[in-house]
């Protein structure tokens, strides 16, 4: 005879929220890969797992608070983008680079970008090594909303909507914010550039 049919979400929480702690669990299962996958885009490799679990830690504290006027999991995407937004924050800022401190395939990479002054150029490149170090250099000195936001509008495609709801920002704070990282992002690589010289 078949099992029961598993309980939805909705269900779940109404346990939870009658004191059936065990009830989240199945939550977490259910949820762990778009959770993982959030941390994964967001915060370096080794503290994935560990945002992971403050992710779900924030959301059983927090699920009195939910709403459910939207699923769960975009209620939970949004503490999870929160949650990477708070790593950065945390994070103590790593003694700047020097430009001249970058190697020859970095410094060359860096003058081509810099010369051409696209962004999309940087992007595109980003999959090389000497870019990548170079773009964690340059966006290891945003703050965290500009990081994240950044991230999100140009490597991961959301669109500005998107952004906007699971920042709980209005869209001209999401664009203002791109805006002002990308002309940081500008600026300092060519500053970076005109010391090397």
């Amino acid at each position: 005879m078949p099992g029961a049919p598993a309980a939805t979400d909705a269900e779940l929480i109404a346990r939870v929220r009658a004191g059936e702690v065990n009830a989240f669990e199945p939550l977490i299962t259910r949820h762990r890969q778009q959770v993982l996958a959030i941390a994964a885009r967001h915060v370096p490799a080794a503290e994935v797992a560990a945002t992971a679990q403050d992710v779900f830690v924030r959301a059983f504290l927090s699920l009195k608070s939910y709403r459910a006027e939207r699923p769960f999991g975009h209620w939970l995407a949004r503490i999870a983008v929160r949650a990477c937004c708070d790593f950065w924050r945390q994070q103590k800022r790593l003694p700047e680079t020097a430009a001249a401190a970058l190697d020859g395939d970095q410094a060359d990479w860096l003058e081509q970008v810099t010369r051409s002054a696209a962004l999309e150029a940087f992007e595109k490149d980003a999959e090389r090594r000497a870019a990548t170090e170079v773009l964690e250099w340059a966006l290891a000195r945003l703050s965290a909303t500009e990081r994240i936001t950044v991230t999100m509008l140009h490597r991961d495609g959301h669109s500005i909507r998107d952004i906007a709801e699971l920042l709980g920002w209005t869209a001209a704070r999401v664009k203002v914010t791109a805006f002002r990282a990308r002309r940081k992002l500008r600026g300092w690589l060519g500053a970076a550039l005109r010391k090397e010289r």
